[in-house]
């Protein structure tokens, strides 16, 4: 199957990347915001779209998960991309030159080690691929820019320092999102996610998590945020081991049920995590 894959940032992102992983075969589409992966996905502009929601060492990407209930659209994969952050200059250009470096502000934290090392002052991007774009233009041995190998092939750089990330597990997690649902069972382990908004009652939340453990259900990410702006209204999202058919799962969702205001599948999918 072919097709084409929205992603945010310019091609040479670590999104990109995910979607090279992901889905080889589609063309992807480069966006400039999360807004707009998800309107050319909604819109059918392109079959699918490539979310970040968060890093091992940043953590959740803002914005996204509350973006995700009111998307419209239903998450079919998941990708998890180890972000590797290399040093890219022109050709020719070699690390004892280099004074300057640029990178998105999620980037510049997970390398300050080399680049307090090595003398190099961080500089605030919108993008990484874009500021490997712009030090390709700019022709400046002293300019470098922190991202993909990919962005070196695509803009013609030399790779001065090759995974310099100050942690060495640093990976992003990336969900595939569809304007159809897909809940079949496709794999061994799969993976559910949805939002929730419990009652306003005492202990509600507590309650309401009650049914996963009686019924052994892992819960692999519970995170909550504020909906409309306000402090009185609070939706969760969470991630469980699982499929919607299977007993125990059904028992907790139904459970849930009994506590909640609201509850929205977002998407029932295989299950790309390793187990530690």
């Amino acid at each position: 199957m072919s097709g084409r894959i929205a992603f945010q940032g310019e091609l040479g992102a670590y999104s990109h990347q995910a979607c090279a992983q992901a889905r080889p075969d589609f063309t992807p589409v480069p966006c400039q915001t999360f807004e707009d992966v998800v309107e050319m996905t909604r819109s059918g502009a392109v079959d699918l779209g490539m979310l970040a929601v968060e890093n091992s060492t940043y953590g959740r990407v803002a914005d996204v998960h509350s973006l995700l209930p009111k998307a419209g659209l239903h998450i079919v994969d998941e990708a998890f991309v180890r972000v590797h952050v290399n040093l890219l200059g022109v050709k020719g250009a070699k690390l004892a030159d280099v004074t300057e470096a640029h990178g998105h502000v999620v980037i510049l934290p997970q390398c300050a080690g080399f680049l307090k090392e090595h003398g190099i002052k961080g500089h605030v991007s919108s993008d990484n691929a874009r500021a490997a774009r712009e030090v390709a233009e700019g022709g400046d041995k002293t300019r470098a820019a922190l991202a993909s190998e990919l962005a070196a092939e695509i803009y013609g750089l030399d790779v001065l320092a090759r995974h310099i990330e100050d942690h060495k597990n640093n990976t992003t997690r990336f969900l595939v999102m569809s304007r159809h649902a897909d809940h079949s069972r496709r794999a061994d382990r799969m993976v559910t996610t949805f939002t929730f908004r419990v009652r306003n009652i005492p202990a509600a939340l507590y309650k309401a998590m009650g049914g996963f453990a009686t019924n052994g259900v892992n819960m692999t990410k519970l995170e909550s945020y504020m909906v409309g702006g306000t402090f009185t209204a609070t939706e969760f999202y969470a991630d469980i081991e699982g499929h919607p058919e299977d007993a125990n799962v059904k028992l907790a969702l139904e459970e849930l049920a009994y506590f909640t205001t609201q509850i929205q599948i977002l998407g029932v999918y295989p299950s790309d995590r390793v187990r530690g």
